[in-house]
C-alpha cells in the first residue's frame, strides 16, 4: 500500500478508565508519573523494532482484555493453584503474547513512579504505542494523552472474546453487548492488518469455506496441511502484514481473509458497503478505528476502591 493512502490523522486518544471520584481525566498522571508516556513508547519502539510482530501482540492482548470484564488488565494475571485466569481460555492459550514485553514496561515504570501505574493503563498505551511503532506517516500521527485509571482489577475469569469461527450476527451481537456497534466491529477488526493467526484458528476458513480467493486458500494450504501444523503461521493481512493501515479491507474484497470471522465482514451483508469504504479510503478507517478503539477502552472501569495497582502485573498484591 502507498503510504500516501493511509491518514495522516491517526488519532489513538487512548483509552477510558477513571480516577477515585469516578471522573475522567487525560493528565491523572501528570505530577505522580510525568516521565510515564516517554517510558512507555520508548520500551514498545524497542520491543517493534526487535520483532515487528509485537506491536500485533500487545494490541491483540488490550482487545481480548476489554472484552473479558473490562479493560482491567486480568488478561495479564498468572494462573495459579487457586485461580485460573483468562491466559489460557480459548483463544488466548498458546496464541496470547507479549507478556514478557509488558513485564519490563512495568518493572521500568516501577523504578519512576512506585506503585502508581495500574497495570490497565500500562497495557493501554503501550497497544497505542505499538500502532504508532508500525504506522505509516509516525511523525505526523495525532497521539493526545490517554484518558487513566488508577485501578487494575483483582479478579478474572475464564471467559474470551470472539472465536475465528463466529458469524457476522454473533460478532454484532457480542459487540453490541459491550455498547460497540456494527461500525466499530469493522473498524475494529482493522486491526488485523498487522500480525499473524495460528494454522489450527484458519484452517476450517481455507478448507471448507466457499466465500474465499481459491488461489488464496492453496496458498495457505500450503503451510497450513489439512491436519497437523497448528502452530504455523500466516500473516492476517496478506499484502502489508507489517504495517498499519487499510489494506485489511482490500484482503477482504479480493475474498483474502484469513479467519472465517474476518470474511464475514465482507460476505453480502450488513458490512459490504463499509469495508468498500475503508478498503479505498485510508483517513475514514483511521478515524473510526481511533473513535473505536477510545470507545472500546471504556468498557467496564473501574472506581474507589475496586480493584488495585498490582506491583507485578502477572499476580494481585499480597
Amino acid at each position: 500500500m502507498a503510504p500516501s493512502n493511509f491518514p495522516v490523522a491517526l488519532c489513538l486518544l487512548s483509552l477510558i478508565a477513571c480516577n477515585v471520584n469516578g471522573q475522567l481525566t487525560a493528565t491523572f498522571y501528570q505530577r505522580s508519573c510525568p516521565n510515564l508516556q516517554g517510558i512507555v513508547r520508548s520500551a514498545m519502539a524497542q520491543a517493534v523494532a526487535k520483532e515487528k510482530r509485537m506491536g500485533a501482540s500487545i494490541l491483540r492482548l488490550f482487545f481480548h482484555d476489554c472484552f473479558v470484564n473490562g479493560c482491567d488488565a486480568s488478561i495479564l494475571l498468572d494462573d495459579t493453584a487457586t485461580f485460573t485466569g483468562e491466559k489460557n481460555a480459548g483463544p488466548n492459550k498458546n496464541s496470547a503474547r507479549g507478556f514478557e514485553v509488558i513485564d519490563d514496561i512495568k518493572s521500568k515504570v516501577e523504578a519512576k513512579c512506585n506503585a502508581t501505574v495500574s497495570c490497565a493503563d500500562i497495557l493501554a498505551l503501550a497497544a497505542r504505542d505499538g500502532v504508532v511503532a508500525v504506522s505509516f506517516h509516525t511523525n505526523n500521527l495525532c497521539i493526545t494523552p490517554a484518558k487513566f485509571s488508577e485501578i487494575t482489577t483483582r479478579w478474572s475469569n475464564m471467559d474470551s472474546p470472539t472465536a475465528p469461527s463466529s458469524s457476522l450476527s454473533t460478532l454484532t451481537s457480542m459487540f453490541a453487548t459491550n455498547g460497540l456497534t456494527a461500525r466499530d466491529l469493522t473498524a475494529l477488526s482493522g486491526a488485523h492488518t498487522i500480525g499473524q493467526a495460528r494454522c489450527a484458528t484458519f484452517r476450517p476458513h481455507i478448507y471448507n469455506d466457499t466465500n474465499i480467493n481459491a488461489a488464496f486458500a492453496s496458498t495457505r494450504q500450503a503451510n497450513c496441511p489439512a491436519s497437523g501444523g497448528d502452530d504455523n503461521l500466516a500473516p492476517l493481512d496478506a499484502l502489508s502484514p507489517n504495517q498499519f493501515g487499510n489494506d485489511y479491507y482490500k484482503d477482504l474484497v479480493g475474498r483474502k481473509g484469513l479467519l472465517h470471522s474476518d470474511q464475514e465482514l465482507f460476505n453480502n451483508g450488513t458490512q459490504d458497503a463499509l469495508v468498500r469504504q475503508y478498503s479505498v479510503n485510508g483517513g475514514l478507517f483511521a478515524r473510526d478505528f481511533a473513535s473505536a478503539m477510545v470507545k472500546m477502552g471504556g468498557i467496564g472501569p473501574l472506581t474507589g476502591s475496586s480493584g488495585q495497582i498490582r506491583l507485578n502485573c502477572r499476580k494481585v498484591n499480597s
